[in-house]
């Protein structure tokens, strides 16, 4: 039987979504007043089709069974966790790298003292998480030894767990069962749960919240010509295969985030294809999250108006994200795109 994937579209916003789903003219995201959309997209691997949600009832009696299930998943109320709130769009998880080698902000908020105030301040300008990594992962880079990486983590993890919500970044389970002892919150492995065969076991044994981050390939090597059949499709199918596996393995709440990982093993045109179709993991039924700021696509776009702080590309890709209904953005410049998100939602009223 062919498969299909529903990606819900035409979204509406605020005022005149509450105004069209009093009329039923519109279908709620996440069963959340504030954001509904009134078109689905059916895709498969040979085709792909725009329907009015007024028209789903005149499909075919199996292909109108598939889109009425995933969108169960797609209406569903999403519960909070984590300081986490999935009835506002966007949360904005802070980044904090403390390696001397991250692509964009290596070595500057390595020391103590510098990475606590940053932390601090990302929060009180309105971040509701901040992602912690002892580790760079940008392309090219090599892996850090577990004893290193935990040397850059452990005080400031150890502070600021007492006073804020923190998301460790990580491929390592030893890392991250010592990061939740000392109270993180969620657990960020950009390997997708495959660089350490013991991941599982620590998220099994804990039941915290983590991220399936999408990777292709090892950072060493994954921008070597990336590859798919089709990368859309691929990673939804990596994404719903790695959720049932983690079912069968006794793993089953729903304090689970995906991420299509934006430049983890994409050329362009992936990222552009992944980050034009977000909607489509809606139907998983999971928050999503996409970490785009900053990243290689906003030079690719650009040309010689690339900056090095990519403020204008990021937030630009950003309020995009916002208006396709993705949950969480993974930000540098948490005070800069939230000020653009704030005079974007009030002019848009």
């Amino acid at each position: 039987m062919r498969r299909y994937y529903t990606r819900v579209c035409n979204f509406y916003y605020g005022k005149e979504s509450k105004t069209l789903l009093s009329k039923k003219r519109s279908l709620p995201l996440n069963n959340n007043p504030e954001i509904s959309f009134d078109h689905i997209e059916i895709i498969s691997r040979q085709s792909k089709k725009k329907i009015s949600i007024k028209k789903i009832n005149s499909l075919s009696k199996i292909l109108k069974k598939q889109i009425n299930l995933d969108l169960e998943n797609i209406k569903l109320k999403k519960k909070n966790f984590a300081n986490l709130d999935f009835q506002k769009i966007p949360n904005i998880m802070g980044i904090l790298n403390l390696t001397p080698d991250s692509f964009s902000d290596g070595g500057k908020f390595n020391s103590k003292r510098r990475g606590i105030n940053h932390a601090l301040q990302m929060f009180r300008l309105g971040a509701n998480i901040i992602d912690v990594g002892g580790e760079s992962t940008r392309p090219g880079s090599t892996p850090v030894n577990k004893k290193l990486e935990w040397k850059r983590l452990e005080k400031i993890i150890r502070s600021l767990s007492k006073k804020i919500p923190l998301s460790l970044d990580t491929r390592k389970s030893d890392i991250m069962e010592r990061g939740i002892k000392c109270g993180v919150k969620i657990i960020n492995d950009v390997s997708g749960l495959t660089y350490d065969p013991k991941t599982i076991n620590i998220l099994n044994k804990y039941k915290i919240p983590f991220v399936i981050q999408h990777s292709q390939g090892t950072p060493q090597n994954m921008q070597n010509k990336p590859r798919y059949k089709n990368e859309l499709l691929d990673i939804y199918d990596f994404f719903e295969n790695k959720l049932n596996f983690l079912r069968s393995i006794g793993i089953k709440h729903n304090n689970i985030i995906i991420d299509p990982g934006i430049g983890f093993g994409k050329n362009l045109k992936h990222n552009m294809n992944l980050i034009s179709n977000i909607s489509i993991f809606h139907s998983l039924g999971f928050p999503i999250l996409v970490g785009n700021s900053k990243k290689r696509f906003i030079k690719d776009l650009t040309g010689k108006n690339d900056t090095k702080n990519r403020i204008g590309g990021t937030v630009a890709s950003s309020i995009y994200l916002m208006m396709q209904g993705v949950q969480i953005l993974r930000i540098h410049d948490v005070n800069e795109l939230l000020q653009g998100i704030k005079v974007f939602k009030k002019l848009f009223k």
